[in-house]
This record gives C-alpha cells, sequence and structure tokens, in this order.
C-alpha cells in the first residue's frame, strides 16, 4: 500500500491466491531503504553512546525498478 500510486509500476508475482510472493521477495528493510532512496537520503549515518558511527541503512536494498 505504500507505493499506490505515485508512478510505481508492478513488482514480483504471487502465488495463485494473491497470498505469497513467489519472486522478488523483498523485506521491510528494503521498503524502508526505497522510501529514503525516493526522497535522496542513500546515507544515514548516527553515532552509538560510545560515539562509534554506524550507518541505519546498511542493510537492505533500494528497488529502484519501481522507478
Amino acid at each position: 500500500m505504500p507505493f499506490a500510486g505515485g508512478c510505481i509500476q508492478g513488482y514480483g508475482k504471487t502465488d495463485a491466491k494473491g497470498e505469497l510472493p513467489v519472486d522478488n521477495v523483498l523485506s521491510p528493510v528494503d521498503v524502508t531503504k526505497t522510501v529514503y532512496h525516493a526522497m535522496g537520503i542513500d546515507d544515514l549515518q548516527a553515532t552509538d553512546r560510545g560515539g562509534r558511527p554506524f550507518n541505519l541503512l546498511d542493510e537492505g536494498r533500494p528497488l529502484v525498478e519501481l522507478f
């Protein structure tokens, strides 16, 4: 639902009942990274309590084929 409209193309296929994906399975991390990518944010650095940097967007991949 978060991609309804807005020039988003269809993505993947489901089983005969439309319940489960059969290809192009993605995770919430992929959806999050796609939303940030659409906003132009590809690197989101933060620091932990010890002052060590880490990237909030390390996992997942943007689904650029949707655009």
